[in-house]
């Protein structure tokens, strides 16, 4: 029995990455320069070599060891993360405190009051030019 790790399907994991970013074999292609069906032969090797996947890599938006590390099992160990969170001490998800200091019904009447407000002296400016117009008519 050998001990021996066997090494990891790169072209697995290119078509893996591939599928998580919603990216088509044809666009990665298009993105590369080559054929669907070269991409296709690519995600079947086991190995690819390293001036290829630096392309590739750069293309899928990731780097060379995340597709060299990639792992269905870590991607869900990734997303399993969010769910371990303790909500009791009312913080969402990120950290974020979900309790607002303000009514947000009296920040929009604020807001009102103060667009009236601005809204007037608009006018009265309006008025005032309104005014010195004719009477620099009225003087001719």
């Amino acid at each position: 029995m050998s001990t021996a790790t066997k090494p990891k399907h790169i072209g697995r994991n290119i078509s893996r990455i591939r599928e998580f970013r919603g990216m088509k074999q044809e666009a990665l292609a298009i993105a590369l320069g080559m054929s669907q069906q070269y991409v296709s032969t690519l995600e079947g090797s086991e190995t690819i070599d390293d001036e290829r996947l630096n392309k590739i890599a750069e293309a899928l938006g990731v780097s060379v060891e995340a597709i060299k590390s990639f792992s269905d099992e870590g991607v869900i160990n990734y997303f399993n993360t969010f769910n371990e969170t303790d909500f009791s001490n009312s913080q969402g998800a990120f950290g974020h405190h979900d309790q607002y200091t303000f009514n947000p019904i009296e920040k929009l009447i604020e807001a009102y009051d103060e667009n009236k407000k601005l809204y007037e002296r608009l006018l009265e400016s309006e008025k005032e030019k309104i005014s010195y117009l004719e009477k620099l008519l009225k003087e001719k």
